[in-house]
């Protein structure tokens, strides 16, 4: 019979107390409790319950689940749009699940008299109050995420102060004070309109684009992979371009911002990757790996695309760039803008997949101009991912051979008449 070590058990009351710690330090945490707070306060004032029970329940509630409501809406938004292949697809996803939960929340209050029937009446009752609070919700969140995408805010922080703005719009209007529900009902369907309008004619661009120009491809391309190879000989073909331009991600701006902060770290390298990890600073809330943790250093997976390009006969169809300055201040917006200035009145077009990333980058082209989206369902299980992991028989020859020498930790890495310096990892041209 074992006993239990008093400093085992004093260890684990430490672990748990820093973890308690840290989810209290949250930013995250502290702002879905001032939006619980803000919801109560709100409602109450509107709807004069201060003391309802079920409005004190919902508020309580509001406060512990945000964070995780706002991580549920975005993963639904990255299933349905891998599973679609359309923006307007992912939108409805994220929707769909919102409104249940406002439809339940509402409910609640209204069935437990801590809204006022008539208010919520002049809104179309709990569907009509779920209806608005979901669109205008969409479009609040869908503005964070804009502004994040300009270097202004925390992509999740961003999408829980949306949802802030729309507690405060939704009591106010649901308790059928004129100017509030007026506000209430244009920032619903106006903004939460405008933005499923925007996905319609972006995937109206995909299934309608005209042939020629310029295709753009921005990614990871953690490490480029055959899937990769094929999507470019593919959209040459379908869309007739004239070139590709590739700009790698150098460094995501999430990681950016979080380095900076002292959130993230390199902990270690494993096999010429850089192996990303949380500090004691990180926002307990946030998935600041929504890729993974492993990368290759960005001059590294700049020179394996240029490899993999030049061994496939596409050296001449395709242009490797690397902006590192836009790029570092504007992100791929800022890209965009300068491969229009440099090709100005050249019809450009988006090639992305179906996940996370793929998607994402079809938001900023979006944002940037008529740009004709090209997209590629992803159902052939090769990824970046799969050979992080070991997978094998996914890279082209050369990049394969390149990343066994980065295994090995070699000095120096050969590929045919290329030679690189290799620093823990980052490939330097010339010795």
């Amino acid at each position: 019979m074992s006993a239990i070590s008093p400093d085992s058990n004093a260890t684990a009351l430490a672990t748990l107390a820093n973890r308690l710690g840290r989810y209290v330090r949250s930013p995250s945490t502290r702002l879905a409790a001032f939006a619980g707070l803000l919801t109560y306060l709100c409602y109450a004032y509107a709807h004069n319950s201060w003391t309802n029970p079920a409005l004190i329940g919902v508020a309580i509630f509001f406060a512990g689940f945000m964070p995780t409501y706002s991580r549920i809406s975005n993963k639904i938004e990255i299933w349905s749009n891998n599973e679609f292949g359309f923006v307007t697809g992912g939108r409805l996803g994220r929707f769909v699940f919102q409104f249940a939960v406002n439809l339940a929340l509402f409910a609640v209050m209204l069935y437990g008299h801590g809204m006022n029937r008539a208010g919520v009446a002049t809104v179309g009752g709990i569907a009509g109050a779920a209806l608005v609070t979901s669109l205008a919700s969409q479009g609040l969140q869908y503005l964070g995420i804009y502004l994040y995408a300009r270097g202004i805010g925390d992509y999740n922080r961003n999408v829980l102060a949306g949802l802030v703005v729309n507690t405060v719009l939704t009591a106010l209007g649901t308790a059928g004070l004129p100017f509030a529900r007026d506000a209430f009902l244009a920032v619903g369907f106006g903004l939460g309109g405008l933005l499923l309008l925007v996905g319609v004619l972006s995937d109206l661009r995909s299934i309608f684009a005209p042939k020629g120009g310029i295709g753009l491809y921005f990614g990871t391309f953690n490490p480029v992979h055959n899937t990769h190879l094929a999507i470019i000989k593919r959209a040459m073909e379908q869309r007739r371009l004239d070139k590709i331009i590739i700009h790698p991600t150098l460094i995501p701006r999430l990681h950016v911002e979080a380095f900076r902060r002292g959130e993230i770290r390199v902990g270690r390298l494993k096999d010429g990757f850089q192996i990303y990890e949380k500090t004691e600073k990180a926002d307990v809330a946030v998935d600041y790996f929504p890729t993974g943790n492993v990368f290759l250093p960005p001059e590294t997976r700049k020179a394996l695309i240029e490899l993999a390009v030049a061994e496939a006969g596409l050296a001449g169809k395709v242009e490797v760039i690397a902006l590192r300055e836009t790029y570092d201040s504007k992100g791929f917006q800022g890209v965009i803008a300068e491969i229009k200035r440099m090709h100005p009145g050249v019809r450009l077009h988006t090639l992305h997949g179906t996940d996370f990333g793929g998607m994402y980058v079809r938001q900023i082209c979006d944002e940037c101009g008529w740009i004709y989206p090209w997209r590629i369902m992803r159902r052939d299980n090769i990824s970046a991912t799969a050979i992080r992991k070991g997978a094998k028989g996914m890279t082209p020859p050369v990049v394969t051979d390149v990343l066994q020498q980065l295994s090995q930790n070699l000095p120096e890495v050969k590929a045919g008449d290329r030679r690189f310096r290799n620093d823990n990892g980052v490939l330097t041209e010339g010795m």
